[in-house]
This record gives structure tokens, sequence and C-alpha cells, in this order.
């Protein structure tokens, strides 16, 4: 028997067609990922490597503000638009390509309403009023005084996903599927430290935020969430925010969706009752069964998802592979990723790499031996509050095919054999 093949032998399959446990990367790690073949590296004969161009010459001098190699330009967000509405659509962060947890602003999802404002912020304010004792008006200077906190937890957009339930399995990378989210580090002032200040009255349960976009979007929310974790986020990764996600200054809601997140924040009135705006009776409500619909649904399911293998990074030929993904729950910390590579008959959990932070991307790994036959690949997450992510199937009998909100079903890949061509199916 030659090494590689006992090396084969000795693997520990924990489910079908060829999951290998866990911990290949809890233990022994790299060392045992090279010795399996999951690392690799071309052959060499100890010979002097040749000189490229890139050393016969002093490089570019440095740059006021850092930009990506220019062999890296292909990684983009794919932009649509809503036809005949000026300013309205959204921007797909390419999640197949990449890694880790942590979203780059520049590749941030974007949803818009009425374009992006130019905003000054020195004429920017924020006004807190309605069900208060002291009325108060902040200017960016003065909101720039306040203690901050810093977390790191990702932002959904509500209609996340929901091409996948549509009655035909599109075939788009996993980013255009599913990339109306993303995961930053948010810093901002905690927005109970401004209630309190403010002095709530008695008999206050919501308040209304408003974007000084030219939407006007606006949302009711439950003041008990305002006064948990909320905060208005200055920084996101370390600078300002971009114009894009809200600058000068944007409410962040965590795990709630995303449109509650309201950008370019300027007015928080505090209410006895949900204000009913359009943003929250015409959209963003989830349609059942029988033509009724869901309003203020605002927690994002537990859910997660494969990246790699998926649409456009197919297989090239049988052997060791890492399936890797994110999982994320608007309830708390992942408690665990399982994975299947039959379609869900059988499962093996997966690793999850450090650091597990509540209401933030997680990332997953699980080794698998790829025989070269047909294979359905799925992930389904299991939150710190026992919640399990569900099927597409089982939102679908719940919900019916109307719904556009609030997908958080397995999404399923499908293998080809032998050419290992990679698609979205439904199972």
């Amino acid at each position: 028997m030659s090494k590689r093949d006992k090396q084969t032998a000795d693997l520990e399959f924990v489910a079908g067609n060829g999951l290998i446990h866990r911990r290949m990367f809890l233990t022994q790690g790299a060392a045992m990922a090279g010795s399996l073949g999951l690392l690799s590296a071309t052959p060499s004969h100890a010979e002097p490597l040749e000189i490229p161009p890139w050393m016969k010459a002093p490089g570019s001098h440095m740059s006021a503000y850092g930009q990506r190699s220019r062999y890296e330009d292909s990684v983009q967000r794919v932009v649509g638009g809503t036809p005949g509405v000026v300013g309205s659509g959204v921007s797909f962060t390419p999640i197949e390509k990449l890694h880790g947890t942590i979203t780059p602003n520049s590749l941030h999802f974007e949803r818009h309403h009425s374009g992006v404002p130019d905003i000054d912020p020195d004429g920017h304010q924020l006004l807190l009023h309605g069900l208060v004792d002291r009325p108060l008006v902040f200017s960016m200077d003065a909101l720039m005084r306040y203690p901050t906190v810093t977390r790191i937890q990702f932002l959904e957009c509500s209609g996340n996903s929901g091409t996948n339930l549509g009655p035909q399995a599109q075939q788009a990378p996993a980013g255009v599927l599913h990339g109306l989210m993303s995961c930053s580090e948010w810093t901002g002032v905690p927005l109970s430290i401004l209630l309190e200040e403010a002095g709530v009255r008695r008999g206050a349960n919501w308040v209304l935020a408003e974007g000084a976009d030219a939407a006007g979007m606006s949302r009711s929310i439950p003041l008990e969430k305002m006064m948990d974790d909320a905060i208005i986020a200055l920084y996101q990764n370390g600078e300002r925010l971009r114009p894009e996600n809200g600058y000068p200054m944007r409410l962040f809601l965590p795990g709630y969706e995303g449109n509650m997140s309201v950008k370019w924040l300027r007015r928080l009135k505090v209410n006895r009752e949900p204000t009913m705006t359009r943003d929250e009776t015409s959209h963003y409500t989830d349609v059942m069964l029988g033509g009724k619909a869901l309003i203020l649904t605002f927690p994002m399911g537990v859910k997660s998802l494969i990246t790699s293998p998926s649409t456009g990074l197919n297989l090239t030929e049988p052997g060791r592979y890492e399936i890797t993904g994110i999982a994320w729950s608007g309830a708390g910390k992942i408690a665990r990723v399982e994975v299947s590579a039959d379609g869900g008959n059988t499962w093996a959990e997966a690793a999850l790499t450090e650091p597990v932070l509540s209401k933030s991307f997680t990332r997953f790994r699980m080794a698998w031996q790829w025989d070269g036959g047909p294979a359905v690949l799925m992930s389904r997450a299991i939150d710190e509050s026992g919640s399990v992510q569900p099927t597409r199937e089982a939102l679908t009998r719940e919900f019916g095919e109307r719904r556009n909100y609030h997908n958080n079903g397995i999404q399923v890949w499908s293998v080809a054999a032998r050419t290992g061509e990679v698609t979205n199916v439904y199972a």
C-alpha cells in the first residue's frame, strides 16, 4: 500500500459521500492537511528561482490612500437597479471570492431607495424628540464626544436570498444569490446613552428612525431594542462610514433586518405605537398563504451558506477539498454547523473558525474526499438559542412562494459527476 493510500485508509469519514472528521482542522491542523494532500505545491528540484521583472527596478511610490492590486480588479460587486426609479437598487457582496468574516468597506452590499446623498457633516444634525423630557439636537461635533463601543456584527437585507424563493433555481454566483449581506467592525455611540439623557417618558414603546436621503426612509423600532444594543454608527472597519453606508452617521441594529439600520440618520422620535410608515407596510412585509401578511418582523433567522464549492467555483479533479462557508444568526452566536455531501441523508459537524461572536459571521470548514461521482452539498446552522436552519421546502409549506423576505432556507449545491460543475438546485 502506498503512503497516499495508507493516509486515505486512515481517514475518519463521518458522513456519506466522503466527509472527513472536523478534527483535521481542530487538532493537527495544517500539518495533517498537508499530509493528506489538501495542501500542495509544484515539485521542486531546488534549482535557483529566476529573477522576475518586478525585482529588477524600484516599485511605485507610497500613496495617501491604499489601493488593492490591479490583479484583483475582477473582485467586484454586481450592481442592479430598479427600472424607472432613479437611485433605487442593490449591489451584491461577492461572498464567494472573500475569506474570513470581515467584508471590506468597498465590497459591502448596498440597498438604496433614492440614491446616495452628499451630506456635509458640518451641516448635519440628529434630532431626538417625541415622548421625552428634554428634546435634543446633536451636531456631529457634539456626537463625536460621546463614549463609543466597537463590535463585529453582520448586516443582512431582509430580501437577501429572495431569488431562491422563485419557482426555478437560478444559476448565478453565490454572491448574486445571497450577497445582500456583509459583516463589519462597527464603532458608535450606544443609543441608550442618548435616550437616557433625553429622559424617556412613561408609556413610550417605539422609536421612529428617519434618514436624510431623498426617500426619507423611515422605520419603527421597539424601544426595548434601542435601549439594548442599538448604536449610532460612526465608523466601519476603523474608518469613517462611507457615503453609501450612511455617512456621516447611521443607526445600527445588530441582528435586525438591514433596512431598519437607517442610513444618514437625522431624526429619532419616541412614540407609544409603531408609526406604520410606507416602508414597513407596503414594503418589508412577509406575505403568507391565504394572502395575509406579517408586518414588523425584525430579527434575521439562523442561516449558513457554503461559499466554496459553489456556482462558478467548480471542482477540477477527484481528490480532497475544503468545503467552507459562513454562518450567522440574529439571535446570537452560532453553536454549530453541519454539512452534508449526500443531499441531507447524513450530516457531519464542521469546524468553526474562532472567534465565534454574537450576531456575527462565523467561518466553518469541512474536509471532503470527492470520488468524482455526483454529490449534493448542503449546510445547516444551529444557533445558541437552539434554532435550526430550515429547508426551502419547509419555508414554502409555511409561507408559499409569494414571500419576498426572510429566506433563511438551506442552500443546495449540486456537483456533477466527472466534470465537477457546481449548480444551484432545489432539494
